[in-house]
């Protein structure tokens, strides 16, 4: 039976180490816990801050509260590693995998994007947008907060040109289609493009305006063309065996530190595509 351990722990010491006050209160081993620091399961209040924590022999003071989220099964699933497309010091451009969340939560960062690209690069990081997780493609993350706020700005000022692609169910019957309806009572915007068509399956490029919570997922579902793969608006049931078939796969901007267009696209290897 896997263990799920969610537990609140107040230190009672001055100067003890994080490790003996959990291991003192919980029935998890040092090594376990030192895992389980490393994953992003442990959070530190301290004073009117709460931090996640990592450092095994962080000393405590006494009053300190220690928050543990421990799941096994979160902690031991795995992810795919993402890849480095562009790197501009105080920010960087990802190829994201499917299954790779954008953050982490509570329970845990091992799989999320931030965390990941934090130790390949070393470098603290700052999300500025969000891919869900079954979407694969083109994600940035920031490195200072200054490229954090500028960045973040340029997204919600719709400064930001993003281009998808989409495999859907049956055969598109437009070359080009622009869907304007609302999301959650919010204007939302995506201009639909028909790039091929084989055995009552479509690839679509899709250039969104806005960016709602599931938008493209929604609007295609919306007309009648269910994206692949998509168990929350389309027809996968829950053992369907592909990942959702939409993609980011382009990012166009003026880049606010250099003021230098960067227009970055997946490569044509890395796009999903109909064989």
């Amino acid at each position: 039976m896997q263990r799920i351990i969610e537990q609140k722990i107040i230190n009672q010491t001055n100067q003890a180490l994080l490790i003996n006050v959990l291991a003192d209160a919980t029935s998890l081993s040092k090594q376990v816990l030192k895992s389980a620091l490393d994953k992003g399961c442990v959070w530190l209040k301290s004073g009117k801050k709460t931090n996640r924590v990592r450092r095994i022999k962080k000393p405590l003071k006494s009053g300190d509260e220690i928050f543990i989220y421990f799941n096994e099964k979160i902690l031991s699933s795995t992810s795919a590693k993402p890849e480095l497309l562009l790197d501009k010091k105080d920010y960087s451009i990802w190829f994201k995998p499917s299954g790779v969340f954008a953050q982490g939560s509570k329970w845990g960062d091992h799989c999320a994007l931030t965390r990941l690209v934090e130790k390949s690069l070393d470098r603290q990081t700052f999300l500025v947008h969000r891919l869900d997780r079954a979407t694969s493609g083109v994600m940035m993350v920031a490195h200072a907060k200054r490229a954090a706020k500028e960045l973040s700005e340029l997204f919600s000022q719709r400064k930001i040109n993003k281009t998808y692609l989409a495999t859907v169910e049956g055969e598109f019957s437009h070359k080009t289609l622009t869907i304007n309806e609302e999301i959650d009572k919010k204007h939302a915007v995506s201009h639909v493009t028909l790039l091929k068509t084989i055995d009552n399956k479509s690839l679509l490029k899709i250039d969104i305006e806005t960016g709602r919570k599931h938008q493209i997922r929604k609007h295609l579902s919306e007309i009648n063309y269910p994206i692949i793969g998509d168990r929350l608006y389309g027809n996968a049931d829950k053992n369907y065996p592909e990942d959702l078939q939409l993609q980011a796969i382009r990012l166009k901007f003026n880049c606010p530190i250099s003021n230098n267009e960067i227009d970055i696209e997946l490569s044509d290897t890395q796009k999903i595509s109909l064989v």
